[in-house]
C-alpha cells in the first residue's frame, strides 16, 4: 500500500486518508474515491489529496480483519461485522476463554498493520461478553501477510463451557453455626457459570463427620469451607478427602488473597478447599480455580506454579493482618 499526497486527478480509486471540507459538506476519512468524488475536491479547490492506494496483492482493512478473526475464532465465539478494520470476538455463553498465547504473539508479530488484542488466559467470560478485538491499522495490508498471520493463529481463541450444572458446600463449625456470607459469596460465584448449590450442610470441625459429608455430597462438584483455616495438607479439610477415599493433587497456591487453598477429587467428583477469603466476593484465587475446574481446565501442579506472576491481586479491608506496616 503506498499512502501519501497525490494530485487530485491521480486519486480516483484509492481511499481519503482524512476528511476533506468542500464548498458544500465534506468527504469522511477513508472513502474510496469516484469520479464524482474527485470532481467536487477539485471543484473545492483541493489540488492535493492525501490516500491510501493499494498495490497489487493487497487486502482491504475490512476484508483482512474479517479473514484473521474467523480463522482465530474456536468453539463459543461469534464475530461482530467488520467496520474500519476492526473485527470483535464475543462470548456465546458463559465460560473462560482458551488462548494459545504463542499463536497469538505469533500472529501479532508478521506485520506490526496487523493485531489481535485478548483478554487474559482463563478469564471468565459471560454471554456476549468481548473477548478479543482484531484490528488492522492501516487501510489495507499485503494479503501474503494476512495468510500467514491466518495460519499462525488458526482457531487460537475458544471458550470453555461449564461441564456441570451442581454443586455443594460443605461448613464446617467450631462453636457456632457458621454465618452465610461463605455460602452467599460462592452461590454467586456459581450462578455466573449456571451452577446451582444444594441444600446447605454444616458438620462438626472434624475430620470424620468432614469425610461422611464429602461421600453423602450431592452435587457435583464439592466445596469444602473450613470454620478453621487449612493451614497444613494433614489438616481437617484434606484429611477428611482422603479419609473419605479421595486424593488432594494441591495444597496451597501462590496467589493472594487465596494461599490456603487445596484441591482434589472423590469418587470423580472435583472437591475444592476454599480458603477463608472465599467468604468475600472479592477476586482471591478461589476464583481462578473454581473457574477453570468447572469448565474442565482441571490446573496441574505446573499450572499452579505459574499463577505466581500476576497472583498479587487487590488488598481488602477485612484481611486481618494487612501486607502493609500500620
Amino acid at each position: 500500500m503506498k499512502f501519501g499526497s497525490v494530485a487530485t486527478e491521480e486519486a480516483l480509486g484509492a481511499v481519503l486518508a482524512h476528511a476533506v471540507p468542500l464548498k458544500k459538506g465534506r468527504l469522511r476519512k477513508g472513502l474510496v474515491l469516484a469520479p464524482d468524488d474527485i470532481a467536487a475536491l477539485l471543484a473545492s479547490g483541493h489540488s492535493q489529496v492525501i490516500v491510501a492506494q493499494y498495490e497489487p496483492g493487497d487486502l482491504n482493512e475490512d476484508d483482512a480483519a474479517a479473514q484473521l478473526a474467523k480463522a482465530i475464532a474456536g468453539k463459543g465465539l461469534r464475530l461482530s461485522q467488520a467496520a474500519t478494520g476492526r473485527v470483535n470476538l464475543y462470548a456465546t455463553g458463559p465460560g473462560i476463554l482458551q488462548i494459545s498465547t504463542s499463536s497469538i504473539d505469533a500472529m501479532n508479530a508478521i506485520n506490526p498493520m496487523i493485531t489481535a488484542a485478548t483478554v487474559p488466559p482463563f478469564q471468565r467470560v459471560s454471554e456476549d461478553g468481548m473477548v478479543a478485538t482484531i484490528k488492522i491499522i492501516s487501510y489495507a495490508v499485503p494479503g501474503k501477510d494476512v495468510k500467514a498471520a491466518m495460519d499462525a493463529a488458526q482457531q487460537a481463541l475458544s471458550v470453555l463451557p461449564p461441564q456441570f450444572l451442581t454443586a455443594t458446600l460443605i461448613e464446617t463449625e467450631i462453636s457456632e453455626k457458621p454465618s452465610a456470607k461463605g455460602r452467599q459469596s460462592l452461590a454467586g460465584r456459581l450462578d455466573r457459570l449456571g451452577l446451582t448449590l444444594t441444600p446447605r450442610v454444616v458438620v462438626p470441625h472434624r475430620a470424620c463427620a468432614l469425610a461422611t459429608a464429602v461421600r453423602q455430597a450431592a452435587g457435583e462438584v464439592v466445596f469444602i469451607l473450613t470454620a478453621s483455616a487449612t493451614s497444613d495438607i494433614a489438616d481437617v479439610g484434606p484429611e477428611a478427602v482422603r479419609q473419605a477415599g479421595g486424593e488432594i493433587t494441591q495444597f496451597g497456591m501462590p496467589v493472594d488473597p487465596g494461599n490456603l487453598l487445596f484441591l482434589g477429587v472423590y469418587n470423580k467428583k472435583p472437591v475444592i478447599g476454599l480458603p477463608g477469603c472465599a467468604r468475600s466476593p472479592a477476586l482471591n484465587g478461589a476464583d481462578w480455580v473454581l473457574e477453570r475446574v468447572i469448565c474442565g481446565a482441571h490446573p496441574s501442579p505446573s499450572n499452579f506454579a505459574k499463577m505466581g506472576v500476576g497472583g498479587l491481586l487487590k488488598e481488602i479491608p477485612t484481611r486481618p493482618k494487612p501486607r502493609a506496616d500500620i
